[in-house]
């Protein structure tokens, strides 16, 4: 699942991206408001991180410029400034939801994950596939009762496979869900994450032709 970030604070930014990447977004990383209009126009995010004081476009001129293009991607505004005004201008030019700094990254991450979820026109949905069933809000997979400890990449995977199950995804497809496209993909790792998962799972849960791809049965 990608995300896109448009923050010009090195620090703050080098951090969130760092976070997301751990809980298995891929970020696109951009650090002025020009580059990160231009990055809506050339890939599809599942969200937008979008800081309201940017340099060459303000934030809210980018959040105009997305909206106007009928881009209706769901958009997290951040501001520095606890100013009403603020707040209300960029809500009513089309942004979803907003957080003053500093932020709480818990925080953030749920307001993210509930704002995708709006987007898919999902609330709590589960996903089953045979005896395996996973809680996409919860970040909770489970064998018959008993819960199945995951790495975020492992349950990310898992996710984006039980989510089109019925039907092999490929490798690229994997990678571009799940890594940022800026940081190479070691050779293995969607193979290593795929064996962690059958030996949690079992061997045959998930079905793979080289080749093609990876599935998981409805």
């Amino acid at each position: 699942m990608r995300i896109l970030l448009v923050e010009d604070d090195s620090i703050l930014g080098s951090s969130l991206k760092k976070a997301l990447e751990k809980h298995a977004y891929g970020v696109d990383w951009m650090r002025d408001g020009a580059s990160g209009l231009e990055a809506t126009e050339h890939s599809d995010f599942a969200a937008v991180i979008l800081d309201i004081n940017l340099p060459r476009l303000s934030g809210i001129e980018v959040l105009k410029a997305v909206r106007r293009k009928g881009n209706a991607v769901p958009i997290l505004l951040l501001t520095a400034l606890d100013n009403v005004r603020r707040k209300v201008e960029g809500l009513d030019e089309g942004a979803d939801d907003y957080l003053v700094k500093p932020f709480d990254l818990d925080e953030l991450l749920a307001r993210l994950r509930a704002l995708i979820r709006r987007r898919d026109g999902r609330t709590e949905i589960l996903l089953r596939s045979g005896d395996i069933e996973l809680d996409p809000s919860a970040m909770v997979a489970r064998k018959g009762n008993i819960q199945v400890h995951t790495t975020a990449k492992e349950f990310h995977l898992l996710k984006l496979l039980m989510e089109r199950s019925g039907r092999y995804v490929t490798k690229n497809d994997i990678e571009y869900a799940l890594y940022d496209a800026y940081s190479g993909v070691e050779s293995n790792a969607i193979e290593v994450t795929i064996y962690n998962l059958r030996k949690k799972l079992g061997t045959d849960f998930i079905k793979s032709i080289r080749g093609i791809g990876y599935m998981i049965e409805r």
